[in-house]
């Protein structure tokens, strides 16, 4: 089962849900979110005045994906990665950037708010989700086999084999 590279609980998360927060302030975005590259959520916020977000475990899935392929496209083009993502609509634009190589910070604003503001406030955020996100990596478990395991099936084997 695939599992979240940044695991975020207690202050680690309140102070991301401030940072998120002030953003949405700042910026005047529609939503805010603080994804990993896997795809998942770890924590996110919306205006007030915002209609109900679209469904978030979806755009963080597609995100994630979407800057993986841009990071292949920046490879190909000599450049280490790219930084950030811009999509605009007609109604609506989605802003990605990069917080380090393990989360991303995604914003979804109105074309009537400044590309400008939103890059120069999601720059800010982003600096200060980075040390967050680093404190609250998840360290993979080690496979292995523990040593009452191993003594257990070497006996299992012992008494089915006859030695």
């Amino acid at each position: 089962m695939i599992e979240p590279t940044v695991a975020l609980y207690g202050d680690a998360f309140n102070r991301a849900a401030s940072v998120l927060e002030e953003l949405i302030d700042q910026a005047q975005v529609r939503y805010v979110l603080l994804v990993d590259r896997k795809g998942f959520v770890l924590a996110h916020r919306e205006a007030l005045w915002a209609p109900r977000p679209p469904a978030l475990d979806s755009i963080a899935t597609l995100v994630a994906g979407n800057a993986a392929a841009t990071q292949a496209l920046a490879n190909l083009l000599g450049e280490p990665k790219f930084n950030e993502l811009v999509k605009q609509g007609e109604k609506q634009g989605l802003y990605v950037e990069e917080v380090n190589d393990l989360t991303l910070l995604v914003m979804i604003f109105d074309t009537d708010t400044p590309i400008g503001r939103v890059k120069l406030f999601g720059k800010k955020a982003a600096s200060e989700l980075d040390e967050i996100t680093r404190s609250a990596v998840v360290m993979p478990r080690e496979l292995g086999i523990d040593k009452d395991f191993h003594e257990s099936a070497d006996a299992m084997l012992d008494d089915l084999f006859g030695n």
